[in-house]
């Protein structure tokens, strides 16, 4: 968990995606069309990628990837992200985290 820690520090936003993951590149759609200051970690290009991926299921997050922490705190997987889409309410936690300014 330490790992998962210290790469979520002092970041607005921290996405854990796969390039391979078709889901990953939605979430990561959604972020960049709201210009988001987003950091991703592609868990199939980074060398402890598989440590990050197995801490992510300890961690609950099923499946994996993607993984969205939001102000230093995990809000969940694309099903999570669209859903407060949905609800008009992801704008609101990327102001709050100061990841896009409106």
């Amino acid at each position: 968990m330490a790992t998962i820690e210290s790469l979520v520090a002092e970041k607005p936003v921290v996405i854990f995606s796969k390039n391979s993951c078709a889901m990953c590149y939605s979430v990561k759609s959604l972020f960049k069309n709201y210009g988001a200051n987003t950091t991703v970690y592609e868990l199939d290009e980074v060398p402890n990628g598989q440590q990050i991926e197995r801490e992510l299921l300890q961690l609950g997050c099923q499946p994996s990837v993607p993984a969205v922490y939001i102000n230093q705190k995990f809000i969940g997987g694309a099903d999570t992200i669209f859903t407060l889409q949905l609800k008009n309410e992801l704008v609101p936690l990327l102001i709050q985290a100061k990841a896009i300014w409106v």
